[in-house]
């Protein structure tokens, strides 16, 4: 019986484990649509996490996306297996519109509204709207960075990075990660306590 080409593959004990990104990018490039969709599924949302954190506007984010995926799938018939993570290649194409975005604008006006994160069906209504607004203040102190400081922060502290695949996808050596990260952590944690009460985080 044959399994979805797309989504699985056999291990040599013959159990159908899941394609490996680089795997589901060849076999879309070999016209396998339902790679495409899987493929988007995995990383579709990761893509605009990483754009709606270091815009703060999720109109834009989206179009980053798009235009992201967009980039992964005319690549896809030069990919290389092995040579590279897919998630770490796509992140780099993201970062670099949404730096390409910002030089466009010229300083002009972002939005600061952050999507709230979905309900959690455990938490009360209060929970969920104090979650929100810890969502939408760290968004907002994030906006606060210089550029540079809140792509590192974003891709070691949120999306859990290592610093050498960070390094890769800023183009800078790991040093640079690290001194990026450590001193954006250190201005949002001084940020974000100037507003501990408010948020709640006196009861934590």
């Amino acid at each position: 019986m044959r399994g979805n080409a797309a989504t699985v593959s056999a291990d040599p004990a013959g159990a159908q484990v899941p394609a490996g990104d680089d795997a589901l990018l060849v076999l879309y490039a070999n016209g396998d649509g339902q790679a495409a969709a899987e493929l988007m599924r995995r990383l579709g949302p990761r893509c605009f996490g990483v754009a709606m954190r270091v815009l703060g506007n999720a109109a834009e984010a989206e179009d980053v996306t798009q235009e992201a995926m967009m980039r992964l799938w005319r690549m896809a018939p030069d990919w290389q297996p092995g040579q590279a993570k897919v998630s770490t290649w796509l992140y780099r194409v993201v970062m670099n519109l949404c730096i390409d975005l910002k030089r466009r604008q010229r300083g002009g006006h972002v939005d600061l509204d952050a999507i709230p994160e979905p309900p959690d069906p455990a938490r009360s209504a209060p929970e969920q709207l104090q979650e929100a607004a810890r969502q939408d203040a760290l968004q907002q102190a994030l906006m606060l960075l210089p550029e540079r400081q809140r792509q590192a922060v974003v891709l070691r502290h949120i999306e859990e990075l290592a610093n050498p695949d960070i390094a890769g996808i800023m183009d800078i050596s790991v040093e640079a990660v690290e001194s990026l990260t450590a001193r954006g952590k250190r201005t949002l944690a001084k940020i974000l306590a100037e507003r501990r009460d408010e948020l709640g985080y006196a009861d934590d």
